[in-house]
């Protein structure tokens, strides 16, 4: 510690200069300790950027991973030096404008400790301080931005320009977001600017022995510094201002959405105006603080734009609102509805819906049966969740094994394209037993699931259980057409653990007995352990330090499997994409088990298009622009663009061009099996409730908005509720069209606030019609049951709501599967699977079946039954198989005496039902249909 003190006379102390260094022959320590915390840091983060080269380099996306490093790198170091240089440069000129102006040191006591300030000291190293962190940290912020700079640097051209500002779609969706980036950047410097100058003002202006001539260049100075400062902040907020009118064309309003009247004519022109004064104001603050330096013209200049905006940008576009347009909204705002219709319609895909009538005819002779044998054949009996408790209680046979869903799909069975039901049976090393949950077992041993459970859709055994085309362990087919060669499962949707393979120990394969099966990894998934330095670092990454270096069975050809959750896996390789939250898994011609996922691309930049939820996010604009496969063998994945159009999809080609292949290049095998998305026709339906509506007059009064049709369905209260149905796919013929085996997903439509149906939209999966939609719209003259007035018609009919109340009280509940809504030729047929599950053992079993048309209601133990009873002979004999033959096929039954009863109790109430309603030639239809049921009752041979 070094002192100079000078005294006076009687001893008080007048100046102190303390300059404390601990270690004054070793400054270097100081620099070496800031040094070596950063440098850490950077070690720490390439060990683990070196993991990660390993692990893209092994699936070939190499130049990805380097790709996306490297422009985040430039942008972390370019925002940093740019950042410190500009701060550090307004530093450095404060510094020698304040020079004559600051303080000389001082001394300060306090509690009996002398310390002495150097204001220009202090300030000189705090501003060397700031610039460097500010600059560091603004920097690293910057990375978090790289896909908006990324889709800047490679933009390509996107179609259309937008009728307010007459700047192309590129502008906003490429462009804007940067510029938007770049100026609060700016603003946030300026904002820092002028905080450095009103400290050194402050400085300057602390008590001392300073002349009056000298306290007024210090005045001066320091009036020139912070107008100079405030004159580059308003600048900044001058170009907020600009760019601020751009997102009033995707703002949404009550009405609709984009600019307004109001906001085309007087707001944005206000706003512009507010932009000029802005930068004027910075103009006379900077000259009045370089010459006259008065206070008026400051005041005047701060005024000018304060007092533009009010007017331009409050009260003109608030009066104009009230007392021009709303007394005349509908003249006024229809071009810029008009704006919005079109906008929004091409944002969601929904410019290219054709749009066809349906007659949905009422009676039941419409539904044509023998033109509509593959749509009978496959109709799916099977719900879902129906179907995933009754896979866990018989396919699981383990509880570390799980089927984490249940998906639709369709395959060549004897020669047939069938609808089928195919679920993954992944392992959870979390849910092995608490005494094997190791090392050993859940990174070496247990380390896969084992294949895929198949079903048709509508295929029960007598017992209403699923009947299986794939099942058990190892895998037993029943058709010759599907076999599977790699039936291990090491990437799937449940397994979220990193395992090591090929190594000296063996891997458990499936249970077989009181013995197990073992196996040895033999693909090519993941990357190979290496030597010792290489095994320390993954260990150090995956944070197995603790095992991995020590164990003799990981050997150097030994391989990790990293990120084996195929949505972690996509999502790491492309996060720019969003993805579909219902993969599914596909058996190719190999029998090998591929991954199908859903890719999209969106924004929510679209000009004069209305934002609508997609799986979760808001976006006014979307995309279903990839197809992504992941092996579940080896992990390999591919990405496959399937709309070139998209120019989204195409600004990432041209940064990624490693990353994407057309979609000519997916294999055949996979190609049969992918379908319109869910998350995609739920949101375009959405979209098409209100913007099916091309006319602006029609659009702003809302005379024909419609809504997804809605189904009883059960709360997370337990009790029962309306829900809105989900899409479901039908193979099926559709109207109008020749192919008679087409995958579709359907989305039936009410109108809003009403349960009659008006219509329904089918999204293509199959061959060139993929990804188009057809909405079947229904005559307004006829109203058409929905799926609650179906519902309703079922709890109303007395067998049916006396069967299921016992079901409930004895131990078991009845649980409804979802209602289908299936067209068939000019009619609608509508079905319910009904099944019975024991309370004690959660395994539904299909009990009954209900079909429905307009006219009339009808239900069995099984699909053939149920039709036979709907249909009569001509259903009887269109039935499809319901149970099994010893030969495996299974024929319709022939109609037993309680059929005839339940045909005839329906007739009844049907007859009681129509008379009601006045209806009484219908009701003496079905009269009629009484009689024939009793004449053939009164045939049947008498009970032995």
């Amino acid at each position: 510690m070094n002192q100079d003190i000078q005294s006076s006379a009687d001893g008080e102390i007048i100046d102190i200069d303390i300059d404390i260094d601990p270690n004054p022959r070793k400054p270097w320590r100081r620099w070496l300790m800031l040094a070596l915390l950063p440098l850490a840091f950077l070690l720490v983060r390439a060990l683990s950027l070196y993991v990660e080269s390993l692990w893209y380099g092994s699936l070939g996306y190499a130049a990805v991973f380097w790709y996306t490093i490297k422009l985040k790198v430039l942008l972390c170091a370019g925002v940093a030096l740019l950042t410190f240089a500009l701060l550090r440069g307004v530093c450095w000129l404060l510094e020698r404008s304040f020079a004559a102006h600051l303080p000389a040191r001082r001394a300060i006591v306090l509690q009996t400790q002398t310390l002495v300030i150097n204001p220009a000291l202090w300030l000189r190293r705090a501003g060397w301080v700031a610039a460097l962190v500010i600059g560091l940290g603004y920097g690293l912020s910057m990375t978090d931005d790289w896909q908006t700079f990324a889709l800047y640097f490679n933009h390509t051209a996107a179609a259309g320009v937008d009728p307010i500002f007459g700047k192309s779609v590129t502008f906003y969706l490429f462009a804007l977001p940067v510029y938007q980036l770049i100026t609060a950047w700016l603003s946030f410097l300026a904002f820092v600017v002028i905080v450095a100058a009103a400290l050194y003002a402050v400085a300057c202006a602390l008590p001392g022995t300073a002349s009056a001539a000298a306290q007024a260049a210090t005045r001066r100075t320091s009036w020139t510094a912070v107008s100079l400062a405030l004159g580059g902040l308003l600048l900044t907020f001058a170009a907020n201002a600009y760019l601020s009118r751009f997102p009033y064309l995707w703002e949404d309003h009550a009405s609709f959405s984009g600019v307004t009247y109001t906001e085309a004519n007087y707001l944005l022109p206000g706003l512009l105006l507010g932009a000029i004064a802005l930068a004027l104001a910075a103009l006379l603050i900077i000259g009045n603080g370089l010459t006259k330096q008065r206070v008026s013209w400051f005041a005047a200049a701060l005024a000018l734009p304060l007092a533009t905006y009010v007017i331009a940008a409050l009260i003109v576009p608030s009066y104009i609102q009230s007392f021009v347009v709303k007394p005349n909204e509908l003249d006024r705002e229809t071009p810029f509805i008009q704006h919005n219709i079109e906008a929004t319609r091409r944002a969601f895909g929904l410019e290219k819906v054709e749009a066809r009538s349906f007659e949905a005819e009422p009676q039941t002779a419409a539904l044509s049966l023998a033109t509509n044998g593959t749509t009978l054949d496959n109709i799916r009996l099977w719900d879902w969740r129906a179907l995933q408790g009754a896979l866990h209680q018989m396919q699981q046979i383990r509880t570390y094994y799980d089927f984490p869903d249940v998906d639709i799909d369709r395959y060549k069975l004897d020669g047939k394209t069938r609808q089928v039901m195919i679920a993954a049976r992944e392992l959870d090393a979390n849910k092995l037993p608490e005494q094997s949950r190791n090392w050993v077992n859940q990174k070496l041993i247990y380390t896969h699931g084992y294949g895929v459970t198949m079903n048709p859709a509508n295929g029960f055994t007598p017992e209403g259980m699923p009947r299986f085309t794939l099942s058990n362990m190892p895998i037993e087919s029943a058709a010759p057409e599907l076999k599977i060669t790699r039936p291990e499962i090491y990437f799937g949707q449940s397994t979220d653990t990193d395992v090591y393979v090929n190594t000296t120990q063996k891997e458990f394969d499936y249970p077989q007995g009181e013995a197990n099966t073992t196996t040895v990894y033999q693909g090519n998934g993941g990357f190979s352990i290496g030597g010792f330095f290489r095994r320390l670092l993954i260990a150090w990454e995956l944070g197995d330090s603790g095992k991995l270096p020590f164990s003799d069975a990981v050997t150097p050809d030994s391989r990790v499997l990293m990120r084996r959750n195929i949505r972690e896996r996509v999502a790491a390789l492309a996060p720019f994409l969003i993805y579909d939250a219902d993969p599914y898994i596909v058996i190719n011609s190999e029998g090998r088990l591929v991954w199908l996922m859903d890719a999209f691309t969106e924004s929510s930049n679209y000009p004069y298009s209305r934002h609508h939820d997609a799986g979760g996010r808001s976006v006014n604009y979307i995309r279903n622009s990839v197809k992504v496969t992941v092996d579940a063998y080896n992990g390999n994945v591919s990405f496959y663009i399937f709309d070139p159009t998209d120019p989204l999809i195409q600004t990432y080609r041209a940064a990624f061009p490693a990353l994407f292949q057309d979609a000519a290049a997916m294999p055949a095998d996979l190609r049969a099996h992918i379908r319109y998305p869910e998350t995609l026709i739920k949101t375009q339906a959405e979209v098409y409730n209100l913007y099916h509506t091309q006319d602006a007059k029609a659009f702003f009064q809302r005379e024909d908005v419609w809504s997804i049709a809605s189904q009883v369905g059960v709360g997370k209260d337990g009790k029962q509720q309306s829900a809105a149905l989900d899409p479901y796919f039908v193979l099926m013929q559709l109207p109008g069209e020749k192919a008679q085996d087409e995958f579709v997903e359907i989305v039936p439509f009410t109108p809003a606030n009403r349960n009659n149906m008006i219509g329904w939209m089918a999204g293509r999966s199959d061959g060139d019609a993929y990804g188009s939609l057809l909405v079947y719209r229904f005559p307004s003259s006829r109203l058409v049951d929905g799926p609650l007035q179906i519902e309703a018609r079922i709890d109303q009919n007395a067998q049916l709501s006396s069967q299921l109340t016992l079901w409930n009280q004895q131990g078991s509940k009845a649980l409804r599967g979802n209602l289908l809504v299936i067209p068939m030729n000019q009619g609608l047929l509508y079905v319910q699977p009904i099944y019975l599950q024991a309370e004690r053992s959660p395994m539904p079993e299909l009990r009954l079946v209900v079909l429905a048309t307009q006219e009339s209601l009808a239900y069995g133990t099984n699909f053939g039954e149920a039709l036979a009873s709907l249909m009569g002979d001509t259903g009887k004999a269109k039935a499809p198989d319901t149970a099994p033959k010893p030969d495996g096929t299974t024929p319709p039954p022939a109609v037993s005496a309680p059929q005839l009863i339940n045909r005839a109790t329906q007739a009844f109430d049907d007859y009681q039902r129509l008379t009601k309603e006045g209806k009484f030639g219908e009701a003496g239809q079905k009269l009629d249909e009484l009689r024939r049921a009793l004449g053939e009752l009164q045939k049947q041979p008498p009970p032995k």
